[in-house]
């Protein structure tokens, strides 16, 4: 990942964005815009060193953005999933 604490930054927000982005287009799965924001943060943080690490961060600032509004986006929808499961009456 480029740019350290900038970069950390840059892939926060940008999961944060993806999470809330992904909650609003399926509405069904959307956790409401504060979970969806704390998912997509923890998916932008890990999208973004995740790609960094095994070396596909290559696009620069744009790469680390579109990485990390991705991996915030499958968070949120992953952590939708698991949620509509445990909500099921054994």
């Amino acid at each position: 990942m480029e740019g350290g604490l900038m970069g950390l930054l840059t892939s926060l927000i940008s999961g944060g964005v993806g999470g809330n982005i992904a909650g609003a287009l399926m509405k069904d799965k959307s956790l409401g815009m504060v979970w969806n924001t704390v998912a997509g943060l923890v998916g932008g943080g890990l999208g973004g060193q995740l790609l960094g690490a095994i070396g596909l961060g290559g696009g620069g600032m744009v790469g680390n953005i579109a990485g990390s509004a991705v991996g915030g986006a499958i968070v949120m929808v992953i952590v939708a999933f698991v949620k509509k499961a445990m909500a099921k009456p054994a």
